[in-house]
């Protein structure tokens, strides 16, 4: 059907681009393949999965998502500081990304002499998101 809109348990496929309010892109898969989803099984950020809904085929939508709907808030205690010597003679760089022994991923947002501060908040984490969405098809 043309005019079918989209709605709750829809798979779905669209091209996006996300941005940060400054308007720098920190993802897109335009000229990508396409996104795929249900909608409403919580694959995406909620704000992004309620966007769609009502959306038709072939149609471009601008939204904005903050960041209770998106990664959710920033959590200070999740910034910790640990001794280099835990590195075990790795070279560590501010910007880079490790992992915990339990496999969570954090940026190392300062390096001194003795420690390593890491943020295990997500990166997007307390950001509003900006999207531009296009629906690409209804399966």
């Amino acid at each position: 059907m043309v005019d079918e809109e989209v709605k709750k348990g829809d798979k779905i496929q669209v091209i996006y681009t996300g941005y940060l309010e400054d308007g720098s892109v920190f993802d897109s898969n335009e000229g990508k393949d396409a996104l795929s989803f249900e909608v409403g099984a919580g694959q995406v950020i909620k704000g992004f999965d309620d966007a769609v809904v009502g959306m038709k085929v072939g149609e471009n939508k601008s939204i904005t998502i903050k960041p209770e709907e998106a990664y959710g808030e920033r959590h200070e205690e999740m910034v910790i500081k640990i001794p280099k010597t835990q590195f075990q003679g790795e070279e560590v760089k501010e910007g880079m990304m490790v992992s915990s022994n339990n496999g969570m991923q954090a940026t190392v947002v300062a390096v001194n002499e003795n420690d390593v501060t890491l943020d295990f908040n997500f990166p997007l984490a307390g950001k509003t998101l900006k999207f531009d969405i296009k629906v690409k098809s209804i399966n």
